[in-house]
C-alpha cells in the first residue's frame, strides 16, 4: 500500500503579507513596539505554555493552556482583549512577531475581533531562523532552567506559572542595568 500524504496542519497562504520581509517593510515606516510569541512545550500532548515576551522591556508573559492548537491562542487573545480594554490591549500588543507553528495558524482571528475590527499585527519569522526573534529564544533558556526540556506541565497551575515568569523576570540583565 501507498503512503498517505502527510496532513497540513498549516494554511501557508496566511502567512501573505505577514512574512519576516513585510515585517522589516513594515516596521521600517515607523517603529512600534513588538511582542515576540512562541510556544514551550513540555510532553507532546499535554499542556504548553504561550510565551509573550516584549522587546522594550525584556518582560515576558507566560500563560498556561491546555493543548497546543490554534483555538486555544485565539481564546487567550480574546480574552486578553476582553479583560484589558481595546485601547490598552493596543498599546501593548500593536506588533506580534512569532514562529511558523500550527498553533498560530490562524492570523486573522488574532488580528481581528468577532466584529471584524483589528486589534493586532502579526507577522512570522522565517522557518528555522530563531534569530529573528531573540528575546524570547533567550527567555526559553532561563525558563528551561527552571522546566527542563522533556518535563510535563500536566501538573502545573497558572499561579505555578506565574511563579516561573516572577523568576524569569527577575533575573538580572545588562541590557537594563
Amino acid at each position: 500500500p501507498r503512503k498517505k500524504k502527510k496532513e497540513h496542519k498549516i494554511d501557508t497562504q496566511c502567512r501573505k503579507g505577514r512574512t519576516y520581509q513585510d515585517f522589516q517593510t513594515f516596521m521600517g515606516e515607523d517603529p512600534w513596539p513588538v511582542v515576540e510569541m512562541d510556544s514551550v512545550i513540555g510532553t507532546i500532548g499535554g499542556k504548553v505554555i504561550l510565551s509573550l515576551y516584549f522587546q522594550e522591556s525584556s518582560m515576558l508573559f507566560l500563560f498556561l493552556r491546555e493543548r497546543n492548537t490554534a483555538k486555544s491562542v485565539i481564546d487567550l487573545f480574546d480574552r486578553l482583549d476582553h479583560v484589558l480594554g481595546r485601547d490598552r490591549f493596543r498599546r501593548l500588543f500593536p506588533v506580534l512577531l512569532t514562529d511558523n507553528g500550527s498553533e498560530f495558524s490562524n492570523p486573522k482571528a488574532i488580528e481581528f475581533d468577532g466584529e471584524g475590527q483589528r486589534r493586532t499585527r502579526i507577522y512570522y519569522c522565517d522557518p528555522g531562523t530563531p534569530n529573528q526573534k531573540p528575546g524570547v529564544e533567550g527567555a526559553h533558556k532561563h525558563l528551561r532552567r527552571i522546566l527542563p526540556r522533556g518535563t510535563s506541565f500536566d501538573q502545573l497551575t497558572q499561579d505555578d506559572v506565574n511563579l516561573v515568569m516572577g523568576h524569569v523576570n527577575g533575573f538580572p540583565r545588562k541590557r537594563l542595568n
